[in-house]
C-alpha cells in the first residue's frame, strides 16, 4: 500500500488528471487561467485538465423519444457536443479544417412522440406543456386541452413551426421563450450590469446574449445546456482560450468557434437543431451562424455569468 502511494505522488502535479495544471501556452491566444478584472471582485476558477463526462450512464433519451415530426425535417444531433481538454492540441498535430455546413438547418421542425405524428390538434401533453402555456397566457395547469391545442397550433401557424399540430415540444417552447426575451430581455434582472461586456447564460430559458454597461452587443439568442449528469456549471467564468477550428480530442469531432470558459466547457457552433429533446453533456450549444457572430462579439478575457439550470422533460 505505501509503495502504491508513493508511486502515485512521484507523478506530482504533472500528471494528467490533475486538479489545477498549469497550462501549456505553444500560441500566444492559448495562456492558463485568466485574473480576475481590476472592477470584479469575482474569482475566476482554475480550470481542469480535463472535462471527461461522468461515469453514470445518461438516460435522458430513454423514455418516450421523440422524433422530428416532419419526414425528412430536422437534424440528428450530430455531432454531438462535445467537451474537450482545455490545452491546445500538440502543435505536431497541427489544426484539423473543421467542416461549414453543408446547409441551413430548419430550426423550426418540431420534435414530437410517434404517436402523436399526423394529428391535426394533439390531445396529448407536450414535454413543455407548462411552459408554453405560461407563454402563451393559457391556464398554466401542465395538462393538454382542446383550448391549449387550438393556441398553441395558432402559435405554431404564425411562427411556421412545423408540424403545427398544438403539441408543446422544445421547439415551440424555445420559440416562444425567444419572442418574449426580445420584448422583456432580463425580467428577473439576474445578470449582472457591468460596465465591461458579460456573456449572460440563462438556463432557466436557454437562451444568451451579450451585455456592456446598458448596451446589448449581442442579442438574445437560444442557446442548449449540459443535461442530466452534465450540467453546464454555473456562476462567474470567463473565456480563457478561443479557438476557432476547434477539434475535440475526447469525442474526434469539430467543435466549430470554440470559446471556453471553464475547463473543456465552451460556447460552440453545434450542425443540427438546437431546440432538441436532449441537452448537451455541459458545453453551451449555438447554431452555427450565431456562433459565428459571438465569435466577433467576445474576447479572451471576457466574463461570462450562467444561472438557472435546464428544464427536465
Amino acid at each position: 500500500m505505501l509503495l502504491g502511494l508513493a508511486a502515485v505522488l512521484a507523478l506530482g502535479p504533472t500528471s494528467a488528471l490533475a486538479d489545477t495544471p498549469e497550462p501549456v501556452s505553444p500560441a500566444a491566444d492559448a495562456s492558463g487561467p485568466v485574473p480576475p478584472l481590476a472592477d470584479s471582485p469575482e474569482p475566476v476558477p482554475p480550470p481542469s485538465a480535463l472535462d471527461a463526462p461522468p461515469a453514470e450512464a445518461d438516460t435522458s433519451e430513454s423514455v418516450d423519444p421523440l422524433v422530428p415530426g416532419v419526414v425528412g425535417g430536422g437534424r440528428a444531433e450530430y455531432p454531438m457536443d462535445t467537451p474537450d481538454q482545455v490545452l491546445p492540441p500538440l502543435q505536431s498535430q497541427g489544426d484539423i479544417p473543421v467542416p461549414e455546413p453543408e446547409a441551413d438547418v430548419d430550426e423550426l421542425v418540431e420534435y414530437l412522440p410517434r404517436s402523436v405524428i399526423g394529428a391535426a390538434c394533439t390531445a396529448t401533453t407536450g414535454t413543455h406543456q407548462r411552459q408554453v402555456e405560461r407563454l402563451l397566457k393559457l391556464t398554466v395547469d401542465g395538462v393538454q386541452s382542446a383550448a391549449d391545442c387550438k393556441a398553441v397550433k395558432a402559435f405554431q401557424v404564425r411562427e411556421k413551426i412545423k408540424p403545427a399540430n398544438g403539441y408543446a415540444g422544445p421547439v415551440t417552447w424555445a420559440r416562444a421563450e425567444l419572442l418574449a426575451a426580445r420584448k422583456n430581455l432580463d425580467p428577473g434582472r439576474r445578470c449582472p450590469v457591468k460596465k465591461y461586456a458579460v456573456a449572460c447564460v440563462d438556463l432557466d430559458r436557454q437562451l444568451m446574449w451579450v451585455r456592456k454597461d446598458k448596451k446589448v452587443t449581442f442579442p438574445v439568442v437560444n442557446i442548449r445546456s449540459g443535461r442530466a449528469g452534465y450540467a453546464t456549471r454555473t456562476g462567474w467564468h470567463a473565456v480563457y482560450w478561443r479557438h476557432k477550428d476547434h477539434w475535440s480530442s475526447i469525442y474526434n469531432t469539430p467543435m466549430p468557434f470554440s470559446q471556453f470558459f471553464s475547463g473543456g466547457q465552451a460556447f460552440h457552433a453545434v450542425y443540427g437543431q438546437i431546440a432538441t429533446p436532449t441537452g448537451s453533456r455541459g458545453c453551451v450549444n449555438l447554431s452555427h451562424a450565431n456562433a459565428r457572430k459571438l465569435w466577433d462579439v467576445l474576447r479572451k478575457g471576457d466574463r461570462v455569468y450562467i444561472w438557472g439550470k435546464r428544464p427536465g422533460r
